[in-house]
């Protein structure tokens, strides 16, 4: 079993943050975690449904790292949620900035995050 390693608050910073989201597939999964209601699973949130298992497992360790999601096991499933009151905190309104800009990008129909993303609408 391996353990879930989340940084605490005073180690979260805004290069990490935006590291994280600069990836196009991890910026759908935040901002399609941010949508959902309460938690996720990982399967729930993939913003691609042919994604490998292995590479969806590696988005969200990136993201998790970085400070933008929590991940609880419960059973066989992660669940996620965005620490979105633990980021407002540091970084207030940096959250829905990044929604808004991904759904702009969105309903231009570009592909979210630049080239190399996948245009997918982000609301419910």
């Amino acid at each position: 079993m391996s353990l879930l390693v989340h940084p605490s608050t005073e180690n979260i910073t805004l290069v990490g943050l935006l590291g994280a989201l600069a990836d196009p597939v991890r910026l759908l999964i935040v901002v399609g975690l941010l949508k959902g209601q309460g938690c996720m699973s990982c399967a729930e949130a993939s913003p691609c449904p042919g994604i490998a298992k292995s590479t969806l497992s590696n988005h969200f360790r990136m993201l998790r790292q970085a400070g933008l999601i929590r991940t609880t096991k419960r059973g066989v499933e992660h669940r996620n949620v965005v620490r979105k009151d633990e980021i407002d905190a540091l970084f207030p309104g940096l959250l829905e900035l990044v929604v808004k800009l991904a759904e702009k990008e969105s309903a231009e129909n570009r592909p979210v995050g630049g080239d190399g993303g996948w245009p997918r609408s982000v609301g419910p």
